[in-house]
């Protein structure tokens, strides 16, 4: 029995609090080549760069359509390119350009600073815990989506 909670009620919240002030905090840097969204893509980038669309959409969590309709923003931007893959010409990889690997350390100040706003006042161990907690419900959802993709999958087929 799950108990009376208001996690999702919260986590939505938080969501929605933090994408204003992660925008605030990128205009204050002086970043304007890119929204947070966009941040987010980039992020992952810095990574690991040159990646198959398919799985930075599985590292930002965004639907491949949501994500195609941003690279193309992005590439127009100058801040990343589609390059065929080496070892597979069927396959696209998303490359940075070195326009934005220039933003990278302006955009690791303020991640660090919303870090700071959200762990202000908690102990190292809390902070640990809170983020392991975090990975489980992350991992639980993407076993849902997982599950129910295969039932579409299997409605298709029928």
């Amino acid at each position: 029995m799950i108990p009376d909670s208001n996690c999702g009620f919260y986590i939505t919240l938080i969501k929605q609090k933090s994408s204003r002030i992660f925008e605030q905090l990128l205009a204050q840097a002086g970043i304007g080549e890119f929204n947070g969204a966009q941040g987010r893509i980039l992020h992952v980038l810095w990574q690991e760069d040159e990646v198959p669309i398919v799985l930075l959409g599985k590292r930002t969590g965004l639907a491949v359509s949501t994500l195609t309709s941003m690279l193309d923003r992005m590439e127009g931007l100058g801040l990343l390119c589609r390059c065929p893959d080496p070892h597979d010409r069927r396959k696209l990889l998303i490359r940075l350009t070195e326009k934005a690997r220039g933003l990278k350390e302006q955009y690791d100040a303020v991640s660090l600073r919303i870090s700071e706003i959200y762990f202000q006042g908690f102990q190292d161990a809390e902070i640990l815990q809170l983020e392991s907690y975090l990975q489980r419900v992350s991992s639980n959802l993407d076993v849902f989506q997982e599950a129910a993709g295969a039932e579409r999958e299997e409605s298709a087929a029928k």
